[in-house]
């Protein structure tokens, strides 16, 4: 699908959805979280990556999450059409959450799509909820379509991931900037 500069398409349940990239705020977020991340595996020495613009595919659905955490070396979970990667490789998926359509899209739906998948855990900072809040979820229940594990945090609080490569990994005001007044 040829889509104009500055959007790009998911398959989500069965819809394709076309989305322009996020905002200034959104980028600055998601580019924090996936340095921050990076550093993270290299100090622990860990043999995973963080990538991102990478289609993660599960039965014929594509996302393009902000985080990917995979394999250094994942050559045996990109998909045959060599369109992905296998969501069977990845090992965290996070999602920055921008104004408008993706806001129940990266709430409800990809929250969905990432269990059914066993996607082991999926971090969604959500920019747009209040004063802000990241929400840490992990053991999928692909049967489902839900995570076991739920922890929900406002922006100025910290929270560790749980499990798998990026276990111990802290999301705090480093990665969210501090706490928003939701006053008007």
């Amino acid at each position: 699908m040829e889509l104009p500069e500055g959007f790009h398409a998911e398959i989500v349940e069965g819809f394709i959805e076309v989305s322009p990239t996020g905002h200034h705020r959104h980028g600055k977020v998601s580019n924090q979280l996936r340095r921050e991340l990076g550093r993270f595996l290299d100090r622990e020495s860990k043999p995973y990556v963080v990538n991102n613009a990478l289609n993660v595919i599960h039965n014929r659905q594509s996302w393009v999450p902000d985080a990917v955490i995979c394999p250094e070396d994942h050559d045996g979970f990109v998909t045959d059409d060599g369109l992905g990667l296998a969501a069977r490789g990845v090992r965290l998926v996070a999602e920055v959450v921008s104004p408008g359509q993706s806001e129940e899209r990266d709430r409800v739906r990809k929250r969905r799509a990432y269990a059914r998948a066993g996607i082991p855990v999926y971090v969604l900072v959500d920019d747009q909820e209040g004063g802000g809040s990241v929400t840490v979820l992990a053991q999928p229940a692909p049967e489902e379509a839900d995570y076991r594990q739920s922890h929900r945090v406002p922006y100025g609080t910290e929270v560790t991931i749980p499990e798998g490569p990026a276990k111990g990994f802290v999301i705090g005001q480093a990665i969210t900037g501090p706490p928003r007044n939701t006053r008007t």
